[in-house]
């Protein structure tokens, strides 16, 4: 399914982190705490300014980013998890770090 968010909002796959700690330990999935790393799927055309004008977003599509924990929507599609959040939401984008 072709998804386009609307305005300023992002949709976000959000990044799972491995089920092994450094020494080998495998964590089970009630001890985990939910990454808040996500790669960007889709963006909307931006935001509408005072002006009428639109103001494009900074995220890109496959930016790696930081969001808040309580940050945006999680939806289903295409039968996976993901998150509908706006622009706003996001904290930081991560360059340099190759995905797995």
């Amino acid at each position: 399914m072709k998804i386009r968010p609307l305005q300023d909002r992002v949709i976000v796959k959000r990044i799972e982190e491995e089920e092994k700690s450094k020494g080998g330990i495998i964590i089970p999935d009630t001890a985990k705490e939910k990454p808040q790393e996500g790669k960007v799927v889709a963006v909307g055309k931006g935001k509408l300014n005072d002006d009428g004008k639109i103001t494009p977003l900074d995220l890109k599509v496959n930016d790696r980013i930081l969001f808040g924990k309580y940050s945006g929507q999680e939806i289903r599609l295409d039968g996976k998890d993901v998150f509908i959040m706006k622009e706003d939401d996001v904290l930081a984008v991560i360059e340099g770090k190759k995905d797995k």
